[in-house]
């Protein structure tokens, strides 16, 4: 019997989960599991109770999948960033992590995400969103792929930041800002007798964007080890 199979099953699932948190994969993908449960979460708690209430959820699944152009676009995204999730987790689980060309994979998957997820905001009518969680978002993302860490962009010198994983870093910000408002104005309504599901996807979002975030500053790591490969030459 091998040590993992001597292991309770809490420890097995404790250890699973430690080993795909390993890398922004595991933050990435975390974020977009959070987001797409509570929002499914959500349409069920919401829905009106009575007989129809099967048909109702079904209605609400469908509306909130498919029912409209942005929520068609911004399903295929959610499937594209989980992707891209993915292969940023296996670039960072192999015993010479990061594995570059997974890793550029990851970037090339989320930039065509960021586009969809662009074309989903602009659907929205938020266009100052669709210009930064969106495109500049992918900017960042498609700049990363094509860059090589450790070297100096245009005028931007090799020393400092990668400028687009702050591209990336960056196009979170407005996004954090207007959730961050969004609950500040939904959580007096709901203490007031209002429904405690207003807050929830808000708090929700902010929660996914620090995820998401955090796997951001992870991906920095890789022009450090760029440059110090370089600075050893």
């Amino acid at each position: 019997m091998t040590a993992w199979a001597s292991l309770p099953p809490s420890a097995r699932l404790a250890s699973a989960l430690r080993a795909r948190m390993r890398g922004p994969g595991g933050y990435y993908n975390s974020g977009n599991a959070l987001g797409l449960v509570t929002g499914i979460a959500v349409q069920i708690a919401t829905a009106p109770a009575g007989s129809h209430w099967g048909n109702a959820i079904t209605a609400r699944m469908i509306e909130f999948f498919a029912g409209t152009g942005s929520a068609v676009a911004l399903t295929l995204t959610t499937l594209i960033f989980f992707c891209g999730g993915e292969a940023y987790h296996r670039a960072w689980a192999r015993p010479d992590a990061p594995d570059v060309n997974l890793n550029r994979l990851g970037d090339f998957l989320s930039g065509i995400g960021a586009v969809g997820l662009g074309i989903s905001l602009l659907l929205l009518g938020d266009p100052l969103l669709a210009a930064t969680s969106g495109l500049l978002h992918a900017v960042g993302k498609f700049g990363s792929t094509l860059h090589r860490p450790g070297t100096p962009v245009l005028v931007w010198p090799a020393s400092w930041p990668d400028p687009f994983r702050g591209a990336v870093l960056a196009s979170r910000l407005p996004a954090m800002l207007t959730t961050t408002l969004a609950l500040g104005s939904a959580l007096p309504d709901a203490w007031a007798g209002g429904s405690f599901a207003t807050p929830v996807m808000p708090l929700t979002l902010l929660g996914c964007y620090l995820l998401w975030a955090k796997a951001d500053l992870l991906l920095f790591g890789i022009g450090t080890k760029a440059s110090d490969q370089i600075s050893t030459c």
